[in-house]
């Protein structure tokens, strides 16, 4: 059955395109021809110790792919198609697999562990491949040898692997304890003179932690482990080391109320990792620090003021130790996004040190920055305002105001007049951390004041032509200033006098010649989005309808790109991104007021058919903001869009059939609603291929999940909007409603946060879905929707009986029920008297102090009693 492949698998590496070009081909015709013979190909050539490892390495990698995938339907398809298999050729291939554990070739073990794992992983859960730990614990406690060496640590590596793919509860305690077992052992194996054993299990641990739970519990059995994990955390070998760090990590977060008697040992273990040992171990030893407070803010929120947790304890000697971490910064790491050092590390950890212990981070702190923020050398002074700016998120701003007031005008100083560019950069990031943190417009606590503002931007505007990392940290200073401004209503802003330099300083910098570097470039155009979006539209309209006609102008430029390599098409995708996303919040500003609405209908023609021209690229990114920006476009000119859609409509529908991008077609269906409340009867002529491709994306398994609850908000606007000429897609929406609500009725119950989280989306979806139905209908043939009610009134018991319901869904559930005594009006009231739950629903939500769902339940509750009693 299996077929000679070597040769294949050799071509399909080779340097030769056409060569390697044909050898992929024939591999593709063989897995769809004979997907059996083709996966018992793989496992033997795998296996074959006298096959090249170049193709033993790919028939591993082949053979994983063929059982896992990153895209969730994929994957289960591929797990249906091995599921189905014939008994016996799956044998023969798991055999192949674990006697590949056996090999010479160290990637072929490694593989194999790796396919071993994802087919336990789809097994194991099933009850099926029973011998397989006994197995591997049999390797695992073998006595140790040259040969058997490589076989413990193959077998160790596929058990962590194993715990990686498999849930605790798909494994009995007792394999659980005899994983352990072999885990620590080889943890503590004596004849390992490369490390290499000590290093697998290490690493198993670290996989195996989530099943440990009973283990931990027992007083004794988790000394042993700790006392075992901190001994090798010892280890001389540097990555054994790093292993065990990360080991106690995990144990932090996922066992942090046992951690007691053993944290005055772990920050001994921790500072001298910190303070002496190499980067990668001291790396972890800050994680692990860094670990614990996120445990305690989030118990903080659960226990209020009263908890006192080991950060408290700590801060004392904890502190010291994280500013010493500071002054070890790399001259070069604000250039490289991926940077991650000493210095930073003890700077984000010190960050959520202060979140956790809120006012008390500023004694221990503060003269740190004092003493530090004026010496000469560099480091020193880099590292007192790194020390301060990452601990402005965690004090009260009553205690932080007087510090910060106190530092701002010293650090815009510093900010002209710095030498250092990395001093200089984080000076910037602190300036912004200062803006977010400490500034809001009538707050007596605010930093930033009409006095001192003219100052502030004048200081921002110069040093924004600074270099590129410095710049970039200088418009998210600007970002967050303008933040601090946001409009609550037409109240006059003291930022609107300087919003026109700072527009156009910030285009100057998104036009500069290094403005690919450090993404500045993009961070202009985010903060010009975030200035236009915060200002008040009738002071600053004329302002921002200036910009509209000169970003039209940029978005022109980008079709006359020349592009050549992909990484051209890339950069003009990405610059039309940013250009589309400008013009989104210019069209959602001016259409904000009566008075600036024609500046957007002026250049309604110009904006269409750039925005159909960026279509024509391709790129998905610029497909998602020239989306939002049309459907931004279509709310600002109602009625008169429907000259657009003759031409838009094939692009909406390619949108709403991009699966693959499923954030596109989420994006289209958004669209679709605002193309809907512009155009009401208006889009009927596109509603059945609306209807038809959203129907199809409720059906399809290849689409994304988290886009079915805004297409069932989408049948509610469709309804909307072409009210009683809906009645034609009511017998292929109705089902679907009624499927979807009997699935996720009871979904939030016994169900994992993300679980519970999407059925209150999907909830929320049907809610909308039948509240547009249902008022689409109401001024004729409201009769059509009768069948349908009790079901409705079923799923809303349902929903009210789920007390994990978040209030979204509450506000939705009561309107729906409000609608529907509106629509059907007397029809109902046989319902409604039949129904007891509804009354006591009605009477929770008049106790929120939601004025809204009060609101909606009081309208709610008239509407009902008029129904009762006519």
């Amino acid at each position: 059955m299996a077929m000679e492949i070597t040769q294949i698998l050799l071509n399909a590496q080779s340097p030769d395109g056409n060569t390697r070009k044909v050898a992929e081909e024939n591999l593709k015709q063989f897995q769809l021809q004979n997907p059996p013979a083709f996966l018992l190909s793989l496992s033997r050539e795998l296996s074959n110790e006298e096959k090249p490892t170049d193709s033993r390495r790919l028939a591993g990698i082949i053979l994983k792919n063929s059982l896992d995938a990153k895209e969730a339907s994929k994957k289960e398809e591929l797990v249906k198609s091995w599921v189905g298999l014939d008994h016996n050729l799956k044998s023969q291939i798991k055999d192949l697999l674990t006697l590949t554990l056996t090999s010479s070739v160290q990637e072929a073990r490694h593989t194999s562990s790796q396919v071993i794992a994802k087919i336990a992983g789809i097994e194991i859960p099933r009850k099926e491949w029973p011998g397989l730990i006994a197995r591997l614990l049999g390797n695992a406690t073998h006595e140790t040898s040259d040969k058997s060496s490589a076989l413990k640590i193959a077998t160790l590596e596929t058990l962590g692997y194993v715990c990686e793919e498999v849930s605790p509860q798909d494994l009995e305690q007792d394999q659980v304890n005899a994983v352990l077992t072999a885990v620590v052992q080889g943890m503590m194996s004596p004849s390992d003179p490369s490390g290499s054993i000590r290093l697998s299990a290490t690493r198993a641990l670290y996989n195996a932690l989530d099943f440990a739970q009973t283990n931990f519990e027992n007083d004794m059995e988790r000394d042993f482990i700790m006392k075992v994990v901190c001994a090798t955390a010892q280890s001389k070998e540097i990555e054994i080391r790093q292993a065990a760090f990360e080991c106690l990590v995990s144990i932090s977060s996922i066992y942090y109320e046992i951690l007691s008697p053993y944290i005055e040992n772990l920050y001994t273990l921790t500072a001298k990792a910190i303070r002496k040992d190499e980067e990668p171990v001291a790396l972890q030893a800050i994680e692990f620090w860094s670990s614990i407070c996120d445990e305690e803010i989030e118990l903080q929120e659960e226990e209020g003021e009263n908890f006192n947790g080991f950060i408290k304890q700590a801060l004392p000697a904890l502190v010291p130790l994280l500013l010493e971490t500071l002054t070890k910064q790399e001259e070069d790491q604000d250039q490289d996004e991926g940077a991650w050092n000493l210095s930073m590390a003890g700077g984000t950890c010190l960050g959520l040190v202060a979140k956790t212990v809120g006012d008390d981070i500023l004694g221990p702190v503060m003269p740190f920055v004092q003493e530090n923020i004026v010496k000469l050398d560099w480091r020193c002074r880099e590292a007192a305002t790194f020390a301060f700016g990452s601990i402005l998120e965690g004090p009260s701003s009553e205690k932080l105001a007087p510090v910060v007031n106190t530092a701002l005008q010293f650090l815009l100083n510093s900010l002209k007049e710095e030498k250092n560019n990395h001093a200089k950069d984080t000076t910037a990031w602190t300036l912004s951390r200062i803006f977010e943190f400490l500034h809001f417009q009538g707050n007596e606590f605010s930093v930033v004041t009409p006095e001192n503002l003219g100052h502030i931007v004048t200081v921002l505007l110069q040093s924004i032509k600074d270099a590129p990392n410095v710049a970039e940290k200088v418009c998210g200073a600007i970002y967050f200033l303008a933040q601090g401004y946001e409009q609550v209503a037409n109240v006059s802003s003291v930022l609107s006098p300087y919003i026109g330099d700072m527009i156009s300083a910030l285009l100057i910098t998104a036009d500069r010649s290094d403005a690919g570097e450090s993404r500045l470039r993009a961070s202009a155009y985010e903060t010009i989005n975030e200035i236009v979006r915060c200002s008040n539209a009738l002071e600053s309209g004329s302002i921002i309808a200036q910009l509209l006609p000169a970003i039209l102008n940029r978005l022109g430029q980008t079709m006359e790109i020349q592009v050549i390599s992909l990484e051209d098409r890339e950069k003009q995708g990405d610059l039309q991104a940013l250009l589309c996303g400008v013009l989104q919040v210019i069209i959602q500003k001016l259409s904000s007021s009566e008075a600036t609405k024609p500046s957007i209908t002026q250049f309604s023609d110009q904006l269409m058919t750039l925005f159909l021209r960026v279509f024509a690229c391709r790129s998905s990114t610029v497909h998602e903001e020239a989306m939002l920006a049309i459907g931004a476009l279509a709310y600002a000119t109602g009625p008169e869009f429907s000259r657009y859609m003759p031409e838009f409509y094939k692009y909406l529908e390619m949108g709403l059939q991009n699966f693959e991008e499923y954030q596109v077609c989420a994006i289209s269906v958004g669209v679709v609603g605002d193309i809907c409340r512009a155009l009401d009867e208006r889009v009927l002529p596109y509603c059945d291929g609306i209807m038809t491709h959203l129907l199809k994306d409720l059906s399809s398994s290849m689409l994304h999940r988290s886009v079915k609850p805004p297409i069932f908000s989408c049948f509610g606007d469709v309804a909307l909007a072409i009210g009683e000429h809906f009645e034609k897609y009511l017998p292929y929406a109705m089902p679907m409603l009624q499927g979807a609500s009997e699935i996720c009725a009871h979904a939030g119950v016994n169900q994992d946060e993300e679980m519970a989280e999407y059925a209150n989306q999907l909830r929320h979806g049907i809610f909308e879905a039948y509240s547009g139905i249902l008022q689409g209908f109401k001024n004729s043939k409201a009769e059509l929707m009768m069948p349908y009610a009790s079901h409705l009134l079923q799923f809303i018991e349902a929903v009210f009986q789920d007390k994990e319901r978040d209030e979204g869904v509450t506000k939705a559930a009561v309107g729906v029920m409000g609608d529907l005594a509106d629509t059907l009006g007397a029809n109902t009231s046989i319902l409604f008297r039949g129904s007891s739950f509804y009354q006591e629903f009605l009477g929770e939500c008049m106790q929120s102090e939601d004025v809204q769902l009060k609101e909606t339940a009081s309208w709610a509750q008239g509407t009902i009693n008029r129904v009762l009693v006519s």
